[in-house]
């Protein structure tokens, strides 16, 4: 008999970055379970554009609020916030 696992956790990991003010993506909310579904109802009201990445969810989850992203992570964060980019221009676009 083998045990199946059981329903995947939801995770969240907010990030924010301004280039004038900092020199690296910080975390800035984190939660899991009921935390992480409040945190992205929140998101979608204020129409922070979301993303699902569990593998950089893991990376980031080991980090506490305020920190920097590492160096490490500057690649696929880039990829993100590049993506994010073209969704809110695509969006503006459309109004």
């Amino acid at each position: 008999m083998s045990a199946r696992p059981g329903p995947a956790r939801t995770r969240l990991i907010a990030l924010r970055y301004s280039r004038a003010d900092e020199s690296a993506p910080r975390v800035v909310a984190k939660g899991e379970g009921e935390l992480a579904r409040s945190l992205l109802a929140l998101a979608e009201t204020h129409g922070v554009p979301v993303r699902a990445d569990a593998d950089l969810v893991a990376l980031l989850s080991a980090l506490e609020l305020g920190d920097e992203i590492p160096g490490e992570l500057y690649h696929a964060v880039a990829v993100l916030l590049a993506e994010l980019a073209r969704c809110n221009a695509a969006g503006a676009a459309e109004d």
